[in-house]
């Protein structure tokens, strides 16, 4: 009797022999994973008293350097600046999270409807699009920040706007092209209704794409809310926010206080280059043409 193998799924038979990509995705997993985690039990570790509050001052000396007590130091305001390092992870995924979710809401039903209607209503939302994309994202967001005002989700809303229409673009050019495959030709013979064809059969044709534009879009929105909270537009003031810390930060680098500027700029970048690099090798794997290589 022969016994057969039951073949591995395609994901753990990417991961046998993976490439450079797929070995920066790890990392690039791991990093995210653990500003993740970070953002998740810092206020845990705040109640348990072994990380001090972000806005607190007690018992703190002005622009101490890092030592046992305060690892990261101490600021010109005395706050703590590994607690207020800690806590900015914590807006930071809030925020990022918020606004890349909002632009995929928005941007995919569009995408959805304007490729299969077609006509006038698709040249009008891609002329819309193309219009908004034309723009600077910082831009973009930076004017929103001045009519919405500061806050979480308000810092989201003005950060998703330039975000819309690239999802919008993808899903709609996904649409385009399969909006014309038999299976959707089968259906609306069957008599199922626009709805129907929408979320029975293309929604999950065309949002392969998506999940990879997602964290790119988040790698990208933390810049954008770094350089709001740098102009004072982000967050309100006093908030935990790397973009606000690096702008206090400013005033005393030149007199040699370093670690103010270095640890909220350190993790701004370790968490923009661990969500880039997840999703380069997230867009390697739903490349077609690797995943034929795949099969070989």
């Amino acid at each position: 009797m022969t016994v057969t193998k039951t073949p591995k799924p395609r994901f753990f038979r990417f991961a046998k022999n993976p490439n450079l990509s797929q070995q920066l995705m790890w990392i690039g997993l791991g990093i995210t994973l653990f500003f993740i985690f970070i953002a998740i039990f810092t206020p845990v570790f705040q109640s348990l008293g072994w990380v001090q509050g972000p806005t607190s001052t007690k018992g703190n000396l002005v622009q101490q350097p890092p030592s046992l007590e305060h690892w990261f130091g101490t600021s010109r305001q005395a706050y703590d600046v590994f607690s207020r390092t800690l806590f900015g992870a914590q807006a930071a995924l809030q925020v990022v999270v918020l606004a890349t979710a909002l632009s995929m809401v928005i941007g995919v039903p569009l995408g959805m409807v304007s490729g299969y209607a077609g006509g006038q209503l698709d040249k009008a939302l891609l002329f819309l699009m193309d219009s908004i994309y034309t723009l600077p994202g910082l831009l973009l967001s930076v004017t929103l920040a001045f009519v919405v005002g500061t806050g979480i989700l308000n810092a989201a809303i003005a950060i998703s706007i330039a975000y819309i229409p690239q999802y919008y673009r993808v899903v709609r050019n996904h649409t385009v092209s399969v909006k014309t495959e038999v299976f959707i030709e089968a259906a609306q013979a069957m008599g199922a209704d626009t709805w129907q064809v929408l979320s029975r059969y293309l929604f999950f044709n065309v949002i392969q794409s998506v999940p990879v534009l997602f964290t790119l879009n988040a790698a990208d929105a933390i810049l954008t809310l770094g350089g709001l909270g740098f102009l004072g537009l982000g967050l309100p003031p006093g908030a935990p926010e790397w973009g606000q810390d690096l702008k206090r930060a400013l005033d005393a680098l030149p007199t040699g206080i370093w670690w103010t500027a270095l640890f909220p700029g350190l993790a701004m970048t370790l968490m923009v280059v661990g969500l880039s690099l997840l999703g380069e090798g997230l867009n390697d794997f739903v490349n077609p043409r690797l995943r034929k290589q795949i099969r070989q």
